[in-house]
């Protein structure tokens, strides 16, 4: 009878750990300017993530998904933060295609 009582609470507390890590990346997601396009992209944020942080090693500071021209019209933009400069990483939703790798500016001292 104990062991079923640890194992029902260890069930309960397994599921509940699940729940507010689904919980927890889908409230980062829906954060996301332009998340209403989420539903049309074949790449997932987390994976134009990576794509972007393979093209400039640095920080995400902001994100959005928005219709754009180029590529297939929907692109993840992301704000990367270096040590010298912000750059703006451009990742089609589609295709995971890098459209754009630009200096935003000088990073402040």
């Amino acid at each position: 009878m104990q062991n079923m009582k640890r194992r029902t609470l260890a069930g309960v507390a397994l599921t509940a750990a699940l729940a507010l890590a689904a919980g927890t990346a889908f409230a980062h997601e829906s954060k996301l300017d332009g998340a209403k396009y989420l539903k049309q992209a074949k790449v997932t944020l987390a994976q134009a993530r990576a794509i972007a942080l393979k093209t400039v090693h640095g920080k995400i500071v902001a994100e959005e998904l928005e219709k754009e021209g180029g590529g297939s019209g929907l692109r993840y933009s992301f704000d990367i933060k270096t040590a010298k400069a912000v750059h703006e990483v451009g990742v089609d939703a589609r295709s995971g295609k890098v459209l754009e790798n630009s200096v935003e500016g000088d990073h402040p001292d």
